[in-house]
């Protein structure tokens, strides 16, 4: 029964010591030093602030992207024991003692170390030689702008490795595919394709890019299946539906996982808070929650009310009034109303408070039990603290012309009659007998004798003159089929009018409101509000000192300095190694040439290389020329301010082009001994040079040693790049 243990048990195991010794070079080259310049470098003074909220806990919207990306930098910070104290204001400025400074940029830079191994595996796993792949490694080692990018805490090499992963899963699965289908391996590297992919859209947008060229490849590999008779309607079921679990269904679903995560660790109140809607700030812990929480649901006739308008950009605001008038006269000559200015205003205020009054009775309090307004029902909306009406008329609105003015109606005993009768429309109701209600009712106000809709005309652009207090302007939309948000209001503060007297109403809109309701959202309403907002939320693009055009990088004719030593000539630069640069793109341009070459002779039925070589140059070209072509050619079409580190990703795949090319024009163009041996002392000769380029610029890329004046001038390889030289 015990007779195994006579016996020793041995495990045998294959080691692949190329990839460990690259591993570990990898490892090397991003961690050493990684402390290194204790301050903040370049883009640290971005990330670091979601870092700080992370760590505290306090919402936030970053229009840069999704927020995987930002919570794996904060897991950074969260193992270091980060509490989220430190003003990120100033590149260069001293981290203190609380920031863990390893920790914050260990992800990065393990992931950048990772990327080796990867270029090694991938290059495999497309069938070329172990050399060649080494020498893709090497390149990835050796690349000082990779080396940069990932030693510090910044999103780009944490991209390119997820990418790389994504590419190598996908590839490892389509090895598997005729040999063993739907075994374990095989599952695991397809799901695994689906997980790296979720995981690169989640870091950064630019990840689609990669995603969508593998849905591509495997679409057409899926298509040939198709054609193949030896398999039957039931298995190419099966395969279509696994690819669709894993390369499709799964990432969705990992996608939105990212943002439960990111909203339930931020949960409180922020300053990020005011550009969304009244209903998902509500859900927030402190902020407009603190004001809102116990409000009555349902709007009655007689409530007293507050109305922000929908849009929230460029600054939220709400509808408003006070004693002033317009001027007669306006600065162009037109005339007005003279009426009571209506406004919408950015900030709390008394005057933004509205009682919702019922235009066959008199009463300004809320009946027992109330009466709510529904969707199509008629209102007036009196001002709490003038108790004058809105009110709009056939008057052009003071900055709008072509739109009416709005005005809270005065009687001068004149022919100008008020008009004041408004139509309840909510925007987002389920069926049209819904009731108002509190912040989650989206709601536009539709002028019953002009058809004219309430509309902030401020939010995009027009603040009114002195005479107005530059408060935004309000006017009077002509209804079209169409809407705007800012057309779109909604109730955020709410209670039930209690007293008719005026002097006692006015005491009542000072104070807090009492009864307990509780409007939580979903997930997937505050998720589609902020992926909304992500997707169209944009920052003014400014012109930035390094910013750069998609043409600068190819000739890599531009630079950014991340860090300069307050005292010293130490600095770092984003700066990529010149050799492996110029490498990549006569790889590219040779792999350009010879496709068509061969495309042009294998038209004529005139065959320079076997088949099997022919699909692996297609197969070669499709993942690393096409990995380079979708990486960089839609920067042409963005409007949106430019840097190299956006070329790193299309750079990756291009320099993994490098030894796919030099491997077939030693395999099929070299075919004497002479020129093999010619061609490979070239290749030594060469590889020496890239060598060479690294160390001369691996000062600037690690920010050590500090070089002196004579030897930074030295490193101004081109006019364009911008070397920081003290003035003596």
């Amino acid at each position: 029964m015990l007779g195994f243990l006579k016996e020793p048990v041995v495990v045998t195991a294959k080691i692949n010591v190329n990839l460990v010794a690259l591993t570990v070079m990898g490892l090397i080259s991003r961690l050493w030093g990684l402390c290194y310049p204790r301050a903040v470098v370049f883009d640290e003074v971005y990330y670091g602030q979601f870092v700080s909220l992370y760590m505290k806990r306090i919402f936030f919207v970053d229009d840069s992207g999704p927020p995987f990306g930002h919570m794996l930098l904060a897991l950074g910070g969260y193992l270091g024991g980060f509490d989220g104290n430190f003003l990120w204001n100033r590149i260069g400025a001293e981290y203190s003692m609380n920031v863990p400074v390893w920790s914050l940029r260990l992800l990065p830079a393990l992931a950048g170390a990772l990327c080796v191994p990867l270029a090694y595996q991938i290059l495999v796993e497309l069938h070329f030689s172990h050399c060649a792949a080494l020498g893709a490694a090497l390149l990835i080692l050796l690349e000082n702008s990779l080396i940069t990018q990932s030693r510090f805490m910044l999103l780009e090499s944490i991209l390119i490795f997820f990418i790389l992963l994504a590419v190598l899963s996908y590839l490892k699965f389509y090895n598997l595919q005729k040999h063993s289908a739907f075994s374990g391996s095989w599952w695991f590297w397809l799901l695994l394709t689906g997980v790296a992919c979720s995981c690169a859209v989640g870091v950064k947008y630019m990840g689609l890019f990669t995603y969508m060229l593998l849905l591509a490849i495997a679409g057409l590999h899926f298509w040939h299946m198709i054609g193949d008779q030896n398999l039957s309607n039931v298995s190419l079921l099966c395969h279509f539906l696994a690819r669709g679990l894993a390369l499709i269904i799964i990432p969705m679903g990992m996608y939105l996982s990212f943002f439960y995560v990111h909203l339930a660790l931020l949960y409180r109140s922020g300053p990020h808070d005011q550009i969304m809607t009244s209903a998902f700030q509500a859900s927030l812990e402190g902020g407009l929650a603190r004001i809102t929480q116990g409000q009555p649901l349902e709007v009655a006739y007689g409530s007293q009310i507050t109305l922000r308008n929908v849009l929230g950009k460029p600054m939220q605001c709400w509808l408003h009034s006070h004693t002033n008038t317009y001027p007669i006269r306006y600065e162009n000559g037109r005339g007005s109303s003279h009426q009571q200015q209506v406004t919408c205003y950015p900030f709390k205020d008394v005057n933004n408070w509205w009682i919702v009054k019922d235009p066959g009775m008199q009463q300004l309090v809320v009946s027992n039990p109330p009466r709510p307004v529904r969707h199509g029902h008629i209102v007036q909306l009196v001002h709490g603290i003038t108790t004058r009406y809105l009110n709009t008329h056939d008057v052009a609105a003071p900055l709008s012309p072509h739109s009416q003015e709005v005005s809270c109606y005065i009687d001068y005993n004149i022919s100008m009659p008020a008009q004041n009768l408004w139509r309840v429309e909510i925007v987002n109701r389920e069926s049209d007998t819904d009731v108002w209600k509190t912040i989650l009712s989206e709601v536009r106000f539709v002028h019953v004798n002009t058809s004219a809709v309430l509309k902030a005309s401020g939010v995009i652009g027009a603040s009114l003159p002195e005479w107005g207090y530059r408060q935004l302007e309000v006017v009077g939309e002509k209804l079209s089929k169409g809407y705007h948000q800012s057309m779109v209001w909604n109730v955020e503060e709410h209670r039930y009018g209690k007293s008719q007297e005026q002097k006692e109403r006015e005491v009542e809109l000072h104070s807090p409101t009492q009864m307990d309701i509780s409007k939580n959202l979903s997930f997937m309403a505050k998720f589609t509000e902020l992926q909304w907002k992500i997707l169209t939320l944009k920052n003014e693009d400014t012109e930035h000192k390094y910013s750069s055009s998609a043409l600068d990088w190819i000739t890599m004719d531009t630079n950014i300095a991340y860090w300069l030593h307050p005292s010293s000539g130490a600095q770092i630069h984003l700066l990529g190694n010149v050799a492996t640069w110029a490498s990549a793109n006569a790889a590219a341009l040779v792999y350009l040439c010879l496709s068509l070459w061969y495309l042009l002779r294998r038209r004529r039925k005139i065959f320079d290389i076997p088949e099997d070589a022919w699909q692996l140059w297609v197969s070669a070209g499709g993942v690393c020329g096409g990995g380079w072509a979708v990486n960089y050619l839609p920067f042409f079409l963005m409007e949106k301010t430019l840097f190299l580190y956006h070329y790193l990703p299309a750079l990756t795949f291009q320099i993994l082009l490098i030894p796919v090319v030099l491997q077939h024009l030693g395999d099929h163009l070299c075919r004497s001994v002479l020129l093999k041996s010619m061609f490979s002392a070239l290749i030594v000769a060469w590889f020496s040079w890239v060598y060479f380029v690294y160390c001369t610029f691996s000062p600037v890329s690690y920010g050590q040693p500090a070089l002196s004046l004579p030897e930074l001038k030295a490193l101004r390889w081109k006019d364009t790049w911008n070397i920081l030289i003290r003035k003596q």
